[in-house]
């Protein structure tokens, strides 16, 4: 007896969720944006379905203000309290190790 379509002994074909990396979805996206194409074309071709493409194109437009942005440009902002907290601790590690090994007679006395 068919049960919801499907015959006994026959497996439903199940699909591997895929990972794209971030150059193929904008690869993708602007060919989309560029209008060549149709999404049913696009997809055929990269083998990705439309709705999909359209996700895509719509993260790539918003995410595209972000280039023009100056404070988007990638780089973390340096906190530099961290930073001389950190210089003075080095220091004050090197001047105990440098007045140890002269001590112990390691470090000659000119430098």
């Amino acid at each position: 007896m068919p049960m919801l379509g499907i015959e006994m002994g026959q497996e439903m074909a199940k699909r591997t969720r895929r990972t794209h990396s971030s150059t193929f979805k904008a690869k993708v996206a602007l060919a989309a944006l560029s209008g060549d194409k149709t999404l049913a074309e696009l997809a055929q071709q990269y083998e990705v379905h439309p709705n999909q493409i359209t996700e895509w194109k719509r993260q790539l437009a918003a995410g595209a203000v972000n280039v023009f942005d100056k404070k988007g440009s990638g780089e973390t902002p340096i906190d530099l309290k961290t930073l001389h907290a950190k210089i003075g601790q080095l220091t004050l590690e090197n001047d105990f190790l440098e007045s140890a090994l002269n001590r112990v007679g390691l470090l000659s006395a000119k430098r």
